[in-house]
Formats: structure tokens, sequence, C-alpha cells
């Protein structure tokens, strides 16, 4: 998040908003919100660096065309995103972005803390806002339904699998599991052919163990945590947290299906999937472009299905909210930017023609076609994605049928913490075959509740 506010003025904005809420404190990123020739200027993050030469230039190419589109408006872009080590401090110190991206697990507390723009009023009449899912709309509001952000990307969690060994151990790669039972039962036939074949993996590392254990469990029905007392308590003690342990234990131990090397992090699953090693893990449609463009897969080996059992998926996104300093000028200049670069139709399909022709995936249900529309608007940005994908779109079918009608669940406060007591967790299951699964979660649940309480 660059800034261009002088180090006197940073400082006297520091001491000032330790005094005061720092929403009265936020301002543009270079201080100033006009341009000499009175347009709104803009400061906007979210450029992709020019290591990423086509996404960059997309991007400058939007800039571009919605200033040719709203000529009293001047975008100044930057580089970078969010860090939540530093926000609070850039915020204060007048150096934060007009429109900046965040994680849809970082929208509630920064609306709590008065940290970004009310932009209710600014939206009410926004091309396409009945169009955007309401649960995702939903991320960025207060309690009495206040807007203060907008969602642009989601993703969530489904099953990843190799047809290929699907197909070579016997299992219809059309029908895949939809339970935990059945994922358990394929995993065994897909380890059964032998040669370091492994039927399911998981992660433990890098606090993804925690992640992934937040997801199987939200599958189950379960949560991570619940609200108590103003605050919050873990909620993974349960019947459902034991049998998400139980059966990850079993197939480990027991059936042998999940291979004997653990401590396993995304790297290592996307890895062993491009060398066809492994029939399955949980993951987001994302990981499919990556085996394929990192790890020599062929898209047309995998499989997404929806989450196994009847519970709900994991659900994760990035957003844009504005500075809580903004004019109102720039807030409403910043909801036309977030719009109409990310919330608009006609720009997702011209995105669709550019990454066609620069052989980039298009079908995936991922950008450039985000699953972030319901109705008629869903149904034409998924008609564009059919008419144009270059990646076999029946392999993921399932999933997508799914997805308007599975429950979706965000990830726990302080997601990051509560994912590293679980790693520990996740990684007693998977390489001890003594390990006591009840005390396991008694010991996490203490130390989740002192991630929570501060202590």
């Amino acid at each position: 998040m660059p800034s261009a506010t002088g180090r006197a003025l940073a400082g006297t904005a520091s001491a000032a908003c330790a005094l005061t809420l720092l929403s009265a404190c936020g301002t543009s990123a270079d201080g100033g919100d006009t341009t000499s020739d009175g347009k709104v200027r803009l400061d906007v993050n979210g450029r992709p660096p020019t290591t990423q030469a086509f996404e960059r230039e997309l991007f400058d190419e939007h800039v571009q065309r919605f200033e040719e589109a709203n000529p009293d408006i001047d975008i100044v872009p930057h580089e970078g995103f969010m860090d939540p080590q530093t926000f609070s401090a850039k915020l204060a110190g007048g150096k934060l972005e007009d429109v900046f991206y965040v994680y849809f697990t970082d929208a509630r507390s920064l609306i709590e803390r008065g940290q970004a723009a009310d932009i209710t009023d600014a939206v009410q009449d926004m091309p396409h806002r009945e169009d955007v899912q309401d649960g995702l709309m939903e991320v960025f509001q207060d309690a009495d339904g206040r807007q203060f952000g907008l969602p642009t990307a989601n993703y969530s969690m489904g099953l990843l699998y190799n047809r290929e060994l699907f197909e070579e151990a016997g299992l219809d790669p059309d029908d895949p599991p939809a339970t935990w039972e059945e994922v358990r039962e394929a995993a065994d036939a897909v380890s059964g052919l032998g040669e370091g074949t492994v039927g399911y993996a998981d992660f433990s590392k890098g606090n993804q163990g925690g992640w992934h254990f937040t997801a199987e469990l939200y599958s189950r029905g379960g949560r991570i945590a619940e609200e108590a007392d103003g605050g919050w308590k873990a909620a993974f003690n349960t019947d459902d947290g034991r049998d998400v342990l139980q059966t990850l234990h079993d197939m480990r131990f027991e059936d042998g299906s999940m291979g004997g090397r653990q401590l396993l992090e995304a790297e290592d699953a996307q890895r062993m999937m491009g060398a066809g090693e492994l029939g399955m893990y949980i993951a987001a449609a994302d990981n499919i472009s990556t085996i394929a463009k990192q790890f020599g897969g062929r898209y047309e080996d995998y499989g997404l299905a929806p989450m196994p059992g009847e519970g709900a998926t994991l659900l994760g996104g990035e957003g844009y909210m504005v500075n809580p300093g903004a004019t109102p000028e720039q807030v409403e200049a910043g909801v036309r930017w977030i719009q109409w670069k990310y919330l608009n139709p006609e720009t997702i399909e011209r995105d669709v023609v550019a990454h066609v022709e620069n052989d980039l995936p298009v079908g995936l249900p991922m950008p450039p076609t985000p699953d972030i529309w319901k109705g008629g608007v869903r149904e034409r940005i998924e008609g564009v994605k059919e008419a144009n994908a270059n990646v076999p779109m029946d392999n993921y079918a399932g999933y997508m049928e799914a997805a308007p009608e599975m429950e979706g669940v965000i990830e726990p406060p302080q997601a990051q913490e509560v994912y590293a007591v679980l790693d520990s967790v996740m990684q007693a299951v998977l390489t001890d075959e003594d390990a006591d699964i009840d005390r396991l979660l008694d010991d996490a649940e203490e130390k989740v509740d002192g991630v929570y309480s501060g202590s």
C-alpha cells in the first residue's frame, strides 16, 4: 500500500488517531482528493506487479477504459493488496489507498473498528447490485445491514480428484464420492493400484492443516467457533470434530490409503496430482490451473465435485472497501470503480476473450468468470464461459450445479491463529497411530479459547 504523505504529516496523523477513532483519520494514499483539473482523484490498490505481465496489462486497460467512460474520475493505481499486520498503521498514517482490497475474513473486524467507509447510499442504485449473491454481500454488512464493501471474487472448497486414476481403479469418474464414507472407499480403491499411488491426501503444516480440518468439519455440519457473551469460543470439540479426525486416522492407519509421507502442504498435493500419484484431496478450483501450469498436469485428467457430506462448504474470497476518510465524492467514485471493474458482466466478457487469446484457462469456476452471481446474470456468465471454454467444463459440472444450493460458511475469526493450533491436531492424527483424539480436541479447545480471550 504505497504512500506519498510526508513523514511529519504521517506522524501527526498517527498521534491523533491514537486518541480518536481511526475512521476520522484515514486519508487518500497521496493526501489529495481532487486533481488540478477538478477530477476526483481515486487511489486504488490491487494492480498486479510487472512479473505478472498479462494481468498487469489487463488491469491498466481497465483503468483506461474506466476513465474514458468516467471522465470526471482519475484512477491512480498502486501495486499490492492488504497486509493485516500493517493495515491499521497505514490507515492512521494517511497511507491507505481510497479503495483497498480485503479478504472476507477481515471485513467484519474492519467494520467493527470503523476502518471502512459506509457505502450504503452509494450502492443503492449501483448497476447489478441485485445480481450479486446475497450471502456474499452480507460479508460486508454490519448488524444493521449497512454496506461497507463489495465482494469481487470467491472460492468454495470441493473434492478435487484424478479422473484417470478413478478409471484405473474401477471407479466412475462421472460419479465422484458424495459422502465421507464414499471418499474412504474410493481412496482405498485408488491406493490399491500400488506403485506408490495415494488415495487421499490431507494437509497438516503451515496452518493448512487447521484450514482443511475447518473445511471438513463444515462439510459435516460442524463449526470451528461460535459467538458467546459478546465474543467467540471454540465449537469444534464435538462428535463432528471427532468424526473428522477418526476418519482421517482410520484412512491413514487402518486402510493405508493416505500413504506414509505426511506433514503435507498444498504444493505437495499439487505435485502428487501432477505426477499422477494422488487420487483426491479437498481444494478450490484454482488448484486445477496450478497443477496444470506448474506441475505438468492435464486439465482433462481432473474433476471437481462438491464437498462430501450434507453440511456446508468453506467459503473464502475477496472484495474491496473504501477508506473511511474518503470524501463523499471519492466514496461514490470508489463504488463506480469497483462495480465497473469487478461486478460488471461486460467487463467479464471482455476479459474472457483476452484470456482465450492468451491461451489462459476459461471454464473453471474461478476468474475471469467468478461465481459471485445469481439468477439471470449467473446464467449469462455461465453461457459466456461455456461458449469460450478451453478446459473440460463437464469435469466440474457437479460442483457448479451444487454451488447455488450449498451453504457457504467463511473462515472463523482469527483464522490463522486458530489454524496454527489445529495443525498440531492434524499432525498427531496423521502421524501417531495411538493418538488420543479426545485429548487432542480438549487441548486444542483450551488453546483456541485462549486465542479468543487474548490469554
